[in-house]
């Protein structure tokens, strides 16, 4: 419904920008190691050289042995925990291109088949223990293979090479965090009880993650002698007030599963590569060095109102037929919606998860997103509106738009809250954040509706902000007297949205540190950046606020009469920036709006292998329809899919 709202919307509306934490990050990630920066590697259970694989993450003992040649060959240092406390410290540097190793869940293996490696060739690691399976009770049946003995703990310890951490103590499991009982991380999630329909309330979770934090370092003591200091999260999972509660606890170093260098700075939570695959020695210097940020996006953009249905039973066959479909298509991620808009408008008319602000269609997202991530394997994106929340809220809360010598409330089809009021940022940043507790996702997709023409805002509180704060004129007239005040005030307006969803990123990442971000972006400030004056948008200043941009790549809807030269264009101008094909994602049509027919697949095609030519890294579509298969599946299977990573 996005972009057949596009077509009703005035072509003079638009969206979105990227986040400057976000770049600065990206530039660490990809960057080789420097002084100071270190990567931490993630290994599970060690298996015979000659053994058959049984889980995606059992790693070869001789392939584990030439991961760590490799890594002395070409010039990495192996430290150990006490290193990095050291260098937090101020005591001691890091060595360039430093690497901890890491073996997560306590299996016997490491005593077996890492801790001789480890002695050969002089070596630190750390490995980390499950309380509950090492007290022998409720170890998944899935998990068969044998753990590690206290008498072997304890001569790990002594040998002076391995650090003992915690891998919790009955937090390594799925709790029930949906009504439609999806079982999911113990640490993040909110507990759904069905007898009362209700989840655990932020005091209720809050003593939880603590009690649960408290016992591990405990019980670890009690075997051990000594308290752990490092906290390794379960599935990697962890937010904000699980840190709070580590830290607490005496466990100052935590570490998660975000791939990426870190600083001294990130001990309380440490990005890990984890190994997938039994990754050979290529494999693995493919991944040391790139550390997997040069991989290719394919994205499917959904409707979650497409999956709705009044009947509970229609709307599960619904999303297992979808879920089926992704999972074939063999791509990485979805974006979701996560609003109710069964109009068509583009405003959100109620949400699809628990909130305090909206009416609430269903609680489905959480069941649909997990759905899609745990059998499709992809990653998903919440699509929410920045701006566009339908509501019976005071007059002054939304934009205003100058309109026959006055302000009034804005005529376009998004009904917009204003961000320059504060009442109504709160509003919406609440609505985010309650997003990210009772909801596991991995990204924002950011709607298209954050947009300001040049006649909006013209509200009091808007011009009284553009006066004081950017030093403007506080009369409309004024500010729209020639074309270079306009987009001088366009240029604040761009940057003010982007550092609102800054803000509302931030909401989230108290929750779901570990998500990332996107956003919608007209074609037309692209291949006319002074239009910024018309959108408040630019490429430029996306480029600087986002993990990407998600461009709408439509020649039908944008009524080009030559839609592959189009298309060229819009390659060409992205590549004209830094980082432009890096960031960017082509968004094509599925449907041609204007006649409500269905593209082509002759024409689909063509324009994904003219992209592909042209040196487009990231691809996407938009809709996807799962009951008229469109695209047809076949099609994507051939020329959508990505090859098998590891």
């Amino acid at each position: 419904m996005l972009f057949c709202n596009l077509c009703i919307a005035s072509k003079r509306y638009f969206l979105a920008n990227f986040g400057l934490f976000l770049l600065s990050w990206f530039v660490l990630s990809v960057a080789h190691a420097d002084d100071g920066h270190f990567l931490v590697l993630n290994y599970h259970d060690i298996i015979e050289s000659k053994a058959q694989p049984v889980s995606s993450t059992d790693v070869s003992v001789d392939r584990l042995e030439a991961h760590i040649v490799w890594l002395r060959d070409h010039g990495y240092h192996i430290i150990r925990v006490q290193d990095v406390f050291d260098a937090a410290a101020g005591k001691t540097a890091l060595p360039k291109q430093s690497v901890l190793l890491t073996f997560d869940d306590g299996y016997q293996s490491f005593y077996s088949k890492v801790f001789p490696l480890l002695k050969k060739h002089h070596l630190p690691a750390t490995v980390s223990l499950v309380g509950e399976w090492m007290a022998g009770k409720n170890k998944p049946a899935d998990i068969t293979q044998a753990l590690l003995t206290w008498p072997e703990v304890q001569a790990l310890k002594q040998s002076g090479l391995v650090e003992i951490a915690s891998h919790s103590y009955d937090l390594h499991k799925g709790i029930v965090g949906n009504p439609q009982g999806n079982t999911q991380a113990a640490v993040v999630t909110r507990l759904y009880d069905p007898q009362t329909a209700r989840y655990e309330s932020d005091t209720e979770y809050q003593a939880r993650i603590r009690a649960r934090l408290l016992d591990s370092a405990a019980f670890i003591f009690q075997q051990t002698g000594e308290r752990p200091r490092v906290m390794v999260w379960p599935y990697g999972e962890y937010n904000r007030l699980a840190l709070e509660a580590a830290d607490e606890a005496g466990m100052s170093m935590t570490m998660g599963l975000i791939d990426g260098f870190n600083t001294i700075a990130d001990i309380h939570a440490l990005r890990r590569l984890i190994l997938f695959g039994n990754p050979n020695v290529e494999q693995f210097a493919e991944v040391i060095t790139s550390l997997r940020s040069d991989r290719q996006q394919r994205v499917a953009h959904l409707d979650m109102d497409y999956l709705y249905d009044n009947d509970p039973k229609q709307t599960e066959l619904n999303i297992d037929n979808v879920v089926k479909r992704i999972k074939a298509m063999n791509i990485n991620t979805v974006f979701l919606q996560a609003y109710a808009d069964p109009d068509g408008d583009g405003n959100a008319d109620s949400l699809y998860f628990p909130n305090r602000h909206l009416p609430v269609k269903q609680d489905l997202f959480n069941r649909v997103a997990w759905q899609l991530r745990r059998v499709s394997g992809v990653k998903v994106y919440a699509w929410m509106p920045i701006l566009a929340y339908q509501n019976h809220l005071p007059e002054n809360w939304y934009v205003q738009e100058w309109r026959d010598g006055k302000a009034q409330k804005a005529s376009h089809i998004y009904t917009r809250l204003s961000p320059f009021q504060a009442d109504a940022r709160k509003y919406i940043a609440e609505i985010y954040e309650d997003l990210a507790k009772y909801c596991n996702f991995d990204g924002i997709l950011f709607h298209d509706d954050g947009i300001l023409s040049d006649f909006e805002d013209a509200s009091q509180q808007a011009l009284a902000m553009t006066q004081q704060l950017w030093h403007l004129p506080g009369q409309f007239e004024q500010l729209h007297a020639t074309s270079a005040m306009r987009l001088a005030w366009a240029r604040h307006k761009t940057e003010l949205l982007n550092q609102f969803t800054d803000e509302l990123a931030s909401r989230v990442r108290v929750y779901r540190p570990g998500i990332k971000t996107a956003r919608n972006f007209y074609a037309l400030p692209l291949l006319q950046p002074d239009s910024e004056e018309w959108f408040a948008q630019s490429f430029s200043s996306f480029l600087a606020h986002y993990d990407y941009v998600a461009i709408e790549a439509m020649p039908f809807m944008e009524e080009a009469e030559q839609p592959l030269v189009w298309l060229h264009k819009l390659v060409e101008a992205t590549a004209a920036y830094p980082e432009g094909l890096n960031k960017m994602i082509f968004e094509l049509q599925s449907v041609d709006w204007r006649t409500q027919q269905k593209i082509a697949m002759p024409v689909f095609i063509e324009q994904l292998t003219l992209l592909k030519k042209l040196g487009v890294k990231h691809l996407g579509y938009y809709p996807d329809n799962v009951f008229t298969d469109q695209p047809s599946l076949k099609v994507l299977q051939q020329h959508f899919s990505l090859p098998n990573l590891p």
